[in-house]
């Protein structure tokens, strides 16, 4: 029996030197979390035991140091939670390493080929989060131009301008017509081609309180749009009109023949006519030229943001993370992710940030959480233990002998 004994101790002190061996192999294994073998007496209806056996190997889902790695598709989850990734093979699978890369068809795949899952886009190309988790895919077609139709400016109009006096001029439609203004400000709106087009709105005092404006499109005017801003004796804008925000169309023959016609609302709200230097504090238009993709970045809430080469972005999908009410259920698959099991409990998949789940850190990524001197340690125990078994066997051998030399 005392040989039974001191084999099982043998046994048990091997498999924990495996894993403790496992878990410093992997001391730098992206998202790798260590393990821990748990010993259990043998008993069988005597007083004395058996010896031992190894119950359980847990795994320990403390989360690992956060390093910065200066790469934007490389992505650490900041608390809880798991990326979900689909396998080659259609198996979901989930894991604490987020090193990713993109293929050539826009695939973001870790270094085996599984493909990180998410929320997808719906028709107006937002992100239609609730739904199922899919294979998210980066779209490289480039964005169309969008014509501008809103364009916003804050003003102030020097309100020590006298109708008819200070007038500055300038010449349009190629010197046919001339123009008087007091203040002129600028911008650039883009038409349905994405053509940029250069305005000028002219300000004139005409009135107490009245100013008129006139837009004029790389240098073509027309009268048709004309708009009058009213304010009041403490100088913001008077309501009601006229000053609802005027619209100004320039029709295809003013651009060209080719563009649609180009229409957007002036938005003065905020301007005011003040006794301070005409000045402009705001301005803004929301058209823009198309534009190439130029790359991607991913945003703390796993938003997949595409960037263009005309300065806008677009979102290409969601990253989503899975959450288990029993973590150390999970089954250990290699190459470092995971697959649910009945002990582990269902998934629970939702948006980063949300609940109990961690937001992503892009360009970072979660270091294994093995504690290399605690393992050390472990590792000089195990081996005393192991040589005190052996211990044990040699003084039963001894005994024996003895035994066997009684004659």
């Amino acid at each position: 029996m005392s040989f039974s004994q001191a084999l099982s101790g043998l046994n048990a002190q091997s498999s924990k030197l495996g894993t403790i061996g496992n878990n410093i192999s992997n001391s730098q294994t992206v998202g790798f979390k260590s393990s821990s073998a748990q010993f259990a007496d043998v008993f069988a209806n005597s007083k004395v035991g058996l010896g031992t056996r190894v119950s359980a190997v847990l795994q320990n889902f403390s989360e690992g140091n956060l390093e910065s790695t200066n790469r934007n598709l490389d992505l650490a989850v900041a608390g809880q939670g798991f990326f979900r990734l689909q396998q080659p093979s259609g198996e979901v699978v989930y894991s604490r390493n987020g090193q990713l890369t993109m293929t050539s068809d826009g695939d973001l795949v870790n270094a085996q080929g599984a493909q990180i899952m998410g929320y997808g886009l719906n028709a107006e190309g937002q992100v239609q989060v609730g739904g199922q988790p899919v294979p998210l895919n980066v779209e490289a077609e480039e964005m169309p131009a969008s014509a501008t139709t809103n364009v916003a400016t804050t003003i102030n109009l020097d309100a020590r301008s006298q109708p008819g006096e200070g007038l500055n001029s300038v010449d349009v439609n190629g010197g046919a017509d001339t123009l008087d203004y007091h203040f002129s400000n600028n911008f650039t709106a883009y038409d349905s081609l994405g053509n940029p087009r250069n305005f000028n709105i002219y300000y004139e005092k005409t009135g107490n309180n009245t100013w008129t404006g006139r837009a004029v499109m790389d240098g073509s005017y027309t009268a048709a749009n004309d708009f009058t801003t009213q304010f009041s004796a403490n100088g913001v804008l008077a309501t009601p009109a006229p000053n609802a925000m005027p619209e100004i169309t320039f029709d295809q023959a003013m651009l060209g023949g080719e563009p649609a016609d180009l229409a957007f609302t002036l938005d003065l709200a905020g301007s005011t006519q003040f006794g301070n230097n005409s000045t402009t504090s705001q301005l803004s238009q929301n058209g823009y030229t198309s534009g190439s993709l130029v790359g991607i970045e991913i945003e703390d809430d796993g938003t997949v943001m595409r960037n263009y080469a005309n300065e806008q972005s677009r979102p290409s999908g969601q990253i989503a993370l899975a959450s288990f009410r029993n973590p150390e259920g999970l089954n250990p698959s290699g190459d470092n992710v995971w697959s649910a099991t009945e002990a582990s409990g269902a998934e629970l998949v939702g948006e980063p940030g949300t609940g109990l789940l961690g937001l992503l850190q892009s360009g970072a990524i979660e270091t294994s959480n093995v504690d290399m001197a605690r393992e050390l340690v472990d590792m000089i125990v195990t081996q005393r233990a192991y040589q005190a078994n052996s211990q044990t066997i040699k003084t039963q051998d001894e005994l024996l002998q003895t035994a066997i030399n009684l004659r």
